[in-house]
């Protein structure tokens, strides 16, 4: 009987598996988390794109950019609500 590769590298997808028992798992990594705390606005716009827009949430989680998209839109929301009274 032949014995399976331990880890083996898929060309066209460029995507590395590890054998786990009987079965090539890939090894993907998310991102890391920028440690930015998203606050209370960001809390509810990923409240509202869980309602309203679930694929992109999804996408968004998977891709590891929530944390990057939600306080850009909380930034964005902050520095828009500002007035200059000079």
């Amino acid at each position: 009987m032949n014995k399976l590769k331990s880890r083996i590298h898929n060309e066209d997808t460029g995507i590395d598996y590890i054998l786990v028992g009987d079965y090539y798992i890939p090894t993907i990594k998310l991102p890391e988390d920028d440690g930015r705390p998203i606050g209370k606005w960001g809390r509810m716009h990923r409240a509202y794109l869980k309602e309203t827009n679930p694929l992109l949430l999804n996408h968004l989680i998977l891709t590891g950019k929530l944390h990057t998209y939600v306080p850009g839109r909380t930034e964005s929301r902050v520095c828009g609500n500002q007035r200059n009274y000079s």
